[in-house]
């Protein structure tokens, strides 16, 4: 199956992405000393990547 012309190359343009999956969020709070052991995964704010 070949895929659509309008989605080839996205991932090699370098384009970083604006969304972090949820993992990554935590990660990233974790690191800034944002995120508390023992809270729900749930509702978490958004955050931005960084740069």
């Amino acid at each position: 199956m070949s895929q659509h012309p309008s989605l080839k190359g996205s991932k090699s343009v370098g384009s970083k992405r604006s969304v972090l999956k949820r993992f990554e969020r935590i990660k990233l709070m974790r690191e800034r000393g944002e995120w508390k052991e023992g809270t729900t995964p749930l509702g978490l704010p958004k955050t931005k990547p960084d740069a």
